[in-house]
C-alpha cells in the first residue's frame, strides 16, 4: 500500500473518482433500504446526495481525462494507507435510519479532509482549483444533509417515518421478545413446581428449572428465526429476531427458577424458596401484561386477566401433579 504523500497528481485523481463513485453507490444503497422500510423522505435525502456524489465524479473524470487521458490507473481508496474503510455495502443495509444519517457525516467529513489535502498536493492549476472547490463542496454537505432533510421531511412526512420506526421495533424486537418472555415465564412452570412438589429438593428443582428454561429459549430461538425470512413481513433479519426471542424465553423462565439456588440446608429452604418464586412469577406475568398493553394495543386489564389466569392455571397444574 502507498502513503498519501507517495500519490502523484494523476493517481490522486483516480482515488477520487473511484471514492466518489462507490460514495454514490453507498448512498443509493441507504436510499433503496429506506425505500423499502417506507422511510420514503429520507431516502429521497440520500438519492439527492447520491446524485450530488455521481456529478463530482463526473466533473473529476473531465478534469482527469483532460490532463492525462482516458486510462484511469487501477487504484482505490483502500489500496492507500490512512483512509477510513468505508463499510461494505451489504453491511450498511442492516444500519438503522440514525446511524445511516451517522455514517453520512463521517464520509462526507473524511471527502473534505482528503480533497483538502489533495488540492495541496495540485500543481496544475485548473485540478488545484477543482479539488480545492471539491473540498468545500464536501465541508457543506453537512448543511447540504440538513436542507435536504427540511426539505423532505416536512412535519408529516417525519410523523409517518415515526410511526414506520415504531412499527418496525415492534415487529424487530417487541413480539419476539414478548412471545419469548411469555413461553420462558408459562412454560416452564408446569415442570418447575412438578420437580419442587415432587422432590422437595431445591437444587434438583433448580436444575430441571435451569434445563427447562436453557431448552426453551434454544427451541424458540430456532422457532422464530425459521418462522419468516422477513422479506415480505418487513420483521427484519431472523437471526435477530430468533436471538431476542430465545434470549428472553431463557430470561423467562430463570427469573423463578433462580430462588431454588437457597441451600438445601437452611431451615423452611423449600418453601423459602417457593414462596419467592411464586412471587417473582406474579411480576413476569403483570410485566407481561404491561408490555402486552404498552406495544400491542391491548387494554391492560384485559391482557392482565389473560396472562395472570393463564399462569396461574399451569402453576397449579404443576404443583398438582408434582404433589400427586
Amino acid at each position: 500500500m502507498k502513503t498519501f504523500a507517495e500519490l502523484d497528481e494523476r493517481e490522486i485523481l483516480a482515488v477520487a473518482i473511484t471514492s466518489e463513485e462507490e460514495d454514490s453507490r453507498i448512498y443509493r444503497t441507504f436510499a433503496e433500504t429506506l425505500a423499502k422500510s417506507g422511510f420514503n423522505a429520507s431516502a429521497k435525502v440520500f438519492e439527492e446526495m447520491a446524485e450530488e456524489e455521481s456529478s463530482h465524479r463526473r466533473q473529476l473524470l473531465e478534469a482527469f481525462e483532460a490532463r492525462f487521458g482516458p486510462h484511469l490507473p487501477a487504484i482505490r481508496r483502500d489500496d492507500v494507507k490512512g483512509f477510513l474503510k468505508r463499510r461494505p455495502i451489504w453491511l450498511t443495509q442492516t444500519l438503522s435510519l440514525d446511524a445511516m444519517r451517522k455514517e453520512a457525516e463521517n464520509m462526507e467529513f473524511q471527502a473534505h479532509r482528503f480533497y483538502s489535502k489533495a488540492a495541496e498536493r495540485a500543481r496544475d492549476a485548473g485540478v488545484r482549483k477543482l479539488l480545492g472547490d471539491l473540498a468545500e463542496v464536501e465541508r457543506g454537505h453537512g448543511a447540504l444533509a440538513q436542507k435536504l432533510t427540511e426539505l423532505h421531511l416536512s412535519t408529516d412526512a417525519r410523523s409517518a417515518e415515526e410511526a414506520t420506526r415504531h412499527r418496525m421495533f415492534v415487529l424487530q424486537y417487541v413480539q419476539p421478545g414478548l412471545a419469548g418472555l411469555m413461553d420462558g415465564s408459562v412454560a416452564t412452570l408446569a415442570p418447575l413446581f412438578a420437580a419442587a412438589f415432587a422432590t422437595h429438593s431445591n437444587w434438583q428443582t433448580f436444575l430441571v428449572g435451569l434445563a427447562a428454561s436453557i431448552g426453551a429459549g434454544i427451541s424458540m430461538g430456532f422457532a422464530e428465526a425459521l418462522s419468516d425470512d422477513g422479506s415480505m413481513t418487513g420483521r427484519g433479519s431472523p437471526w435477530l429476531r430468533g436471538t431476542v426471542c430465545g434470549a428472553m424465553t431463557t430470561l423467562g423462565g430463570i427469573g423463578h427458577t433462580i430462588p431454588y439456588l437457597i441451600p438445601d440446608a437452611w431451615p423452611n429452604a423449600f418453601w423459602i424458596a417457593t414462596a419467592i418464586a411464586v412471587a417473582v412469577v406474579f411480576v413476569e406475568l403483570w410485566a407481561i401484561a404491561w408490555i402486552r398493553a404498552r406495544y400491542m394495543d391491548t387494554s391492560f386489564l384485559n391482557a392482565a386477566f389473560q396472562v395472570v389466569l393463564g399462569g396461574v392455571i399451569v402453576l397449579v397444574a404443576g404443583i398438582l401433579i408434582g404433589g400427586a
